[in-house]
């Protein structure tokens, strides 16, 4: 077998362009991950180098058509009618697909390596970042391309491949797992992992964490319904937590560094960060974006649980032409020939939040009938976001939230059932939520996980010309296989 020294530089190239040359490699003939450094070097590329922002935000009910063909993007407009992607470009479905999968290959030689060390105690660490990157892989490709997560299904519905040994052949042949099968991985990868989790890094918010860990733990159980366990993995946030994103603060920074100041590794609120080889930034200048005339929607004061203004919506957002443009997707553009002006983009992409965390505790406080503490904390939430709130006069109760969020039948159908009064602090949240992650995707999710249904209009001269809803149950909600997947076997979504 070769024996070549894996350098750090040479791995961030790998990872930041692509794992294929590595996992396209005969196992016999790849580079021998033999010593403690090159693991913790390896699991570097345990992250995926593609984005899922842009896929998700624009299947969401946070884009519209703006009409501007100033950019137009082919992919862009298949994800707004939720249509399997003609092109296999950086950002694209086949892209994240694949860059999810190299990621969990990386996981996996690392922990086939530890094992070959002997397993020994100081390797705990890269072991436990090891499993929880492998789980955090496959819980967004089951995310994406599969049905919802609903235990009276889930047995049935096809999930994705779950990989958890390192390829022994150059084109080895996957089935999918069910998405219970997955979802039962996942926890046990969760599990594991966090028994061996460390802060112990030179840059800790690039790494899976403790408290990075805990969050995923919580999104995961938020999905599977389990709210003991999401407020037991939040616990240390506390009722009202300092930690988490201070908008006043971040509406004085000056607009051209908002979008550092977003995702930088010093914002308390921000645990996970991430660098894909991404241009989802762009996004807002395609056609299918948001435009600055439906803005107030998601943004206006009427969103707001007092009727005040929100402070998001004046967090330095200008419009460029049609779209709103919102600071906080960082491109870093690495020119590798600046005479042609050629070169690689990298996306700074929080991946796991305080704010996110947070928002989980209190919709499971919600589920748990706790109402009085989710009343306090949601209050205090919002409070954060809103100009001019005053806690002895802007109150959060029953009747404020019922009032501001009725229960429209059928609207929030998660596979659970909803008190009205729950539907009604669900959708609060949900908004919430809405609000804060706009551009970040995480909208989508929540259109998945609540059944919700989406309208997307196509415009010609202001007048709609196609009408696309995505009702209940669709079976486009889940992803259809990439097609270089499905050709070498991987079975297709049903349509």
């Amino acid at each position: 077998m070769k024996n070549i020294k894996i350098t750090l530089s040479l791995l961030l190239m790998i990872g930041l362009s692509s794992c294929d040359d590595f996992l396209s490699e005969i196992p016999d003939n790849r580079t021998q991950i033999d010593t403690p450094e090159k693991v913790s070097e390896l699991l570097v590329t345990a992250y995926p180098n593609r984005s899922y922002l842009p896929i998700a935000e624009v299947m969401s009910d946070n884009v519209f058509d703006t009409e501007s063909q100033v950019v137009t993007s082919i992919i862009n407009e298949e994800s707004f009618n939720w249509e399997m992607h003609s092109q296999i470009g950086n950002d694209s479905e086949n892209a994240f697909w694949t860059a999810s999968y190299e990621a969990i290959a990386a996981a996996n030689q690392a922990l086939e390596a530890i094992e070959k060390l002997g397993s020994p105690a100081s390797l705990n660490p890269q072991k436990g970042e090891a499993l929880i990157a492998r789980a955090y892989n496959h819980f967004m490709l089951v995310q994406l391309w599969a049905n919802r997560y609903n235990p009276a299904t889930a047995a049935t519905d096809l999930g994705v491949p779950y990989v958890t040994k390192p390829e022994t052949e150059l084109l080895a042949k996957y089935k999918r797992n069910t998405v219970k099968e997955v979802f039962d991985f996942i926890e046990q990868d969760i599990n594991e992992g966090l028994k061996y989790v460390t802060n112990e890094y030179k840059e800790p918010k690039f790494h899976f964490n403790i408290d990075a860990s805990k969050a995923f733990a919580a999104r995961f159980y938020l999905i599977k319904g389990d709210w003991d366990k999401v407020l037991e993995f939040s616990e240390s946030l506390g009722s009202k937590p300092t930690k988490i994103r201070n908008w006043t603060a971040f509406n004085a920074v000056a607009f051209a560094s908002m979008a550092i100041e977003y995702s930088r590794a010093e914002q308390e609120t921000n645990l996970l960060i991430s660098y894909p080889n991404s241009i989802a930034n762009r996004v807002a200048t395609y056609r299918f974006s948001l435009p600055g005339n439906k803005s107030d929607e998601l943004l206006g004061t009427q969103t707001n649980m007092w009727g005040k203004a929100n402070l998001i919506r004046a967090n330095g957002q200008y419009f460029g032409g049609t779209n709103v443009f919102t600071p906080k997707l960082y491109e870093y553009f690495k020119y590798t020939n600046l005479t042609s002006g050629t070169g690689i983009p990298y996306t700074a992409t929080v991946l796991f939040s305080n704010d996110e965390l947070y928002l989980n505790r209190i919709e499971a406080l919600v589920m748990k009938n706790r109402m009085a503490e989710a009343n306090t904390e949601l209050g205090y939430f919002l409070g954060t976001r809103t100009t001019g709130y005053n806690p002895a006069t802007d109150l959060l109760n029953e009747t404020v939230v019922t009032t501001k969020y009725p229960v429209i039948p059928n609207e929030f159908t998660p596979f659970y059932t909803l008190t009205p009064v729950q539907a009604s602090y669900i959708k609060a949240i949900a908004e919430a939520r809405r609000k804060d992650f706009l551009r970040e995707g995480t909208r989508w999710f929540d259109i998945k996980r609540f059944n919700l249904v989406v309208t997307h209009n196509t415009l010609q001269f202001g007048k709609i010309t196609r009408g696309n809803v995505l009702e209940k149950d669709d079976k486009r909600r889940a992803l259809q296989i990439p097609l270089r997947a499905s050709d070498n076997g991987i079975e297709k979504n049903p349509r």
